[in-house]
């Protein structure tokens, strides 16, 4: 059982995925850190600093000052503020991300037609020799033929 479980640990894929998620862990803070360090507070700002947090429905029907008062009542809330927060907050980070992929996904593009590029056929076969010639080349260095262009 021992050896099986060592097998079972030691494939490839059980490793990527640990790389993965620890990966993902480091890349989750950055993302954290960039919404809500730097875009959270310009929204705040354009937005005149609505805070959604505190917006909420007491069931009862009762009128509470703030979300802790009702809530110390022992009354029922739907606490819609702490909702919208949540969803823009994913929002912001879906846009994020997005971003980002976008920009590597260009960055590899650019890195494929670049080698596509240098790996560009730069010879070509003397229909008479058969030997490699470069392509602007009107004889054959081998055969001395005359080549069409």
């Amino acid at each position: 059982m021992l050896a099986e479980f060592k097998t079972f640990v030691l494939r490839g894929n059980v490793l990527d995925l640990a790389v993965g998620v620890i990966i993902g862990g480091a890349f989750q803070k950055i993302v954290n850190s960039l919404v809500n360090d730097i875009i959270m507070p310009v929204i705040t700002l354009i937005t005149g600093g609505v805070d959604f947090t505190s917006h909420f429905l007491a069931l009862d029907g009762g009128q509470y000052a703030d979300l802790a008062a009702a809530q110390a009542a022992g009354t029922p809330v739907l606490c819609y503020g702490a909702f919208i927060t949540q969803v823009i907050d994913f929002l912001l980070m879906a846009a994020v991300i997005f971003a980002l992929v976008k920009g590597m996904n260009t960055l590899a593009a650019r890195t494929l037609k670049r080698k596509e590029k240098e790996a560009a056929v730069t010879q070509k076969t003397c229909p008479y020799c058969l030997s490699k010639i470069p392509l602007k080349a009107t004889r054959c260095p081998c055969c001395t033929s005359h080549l069409e262009e």
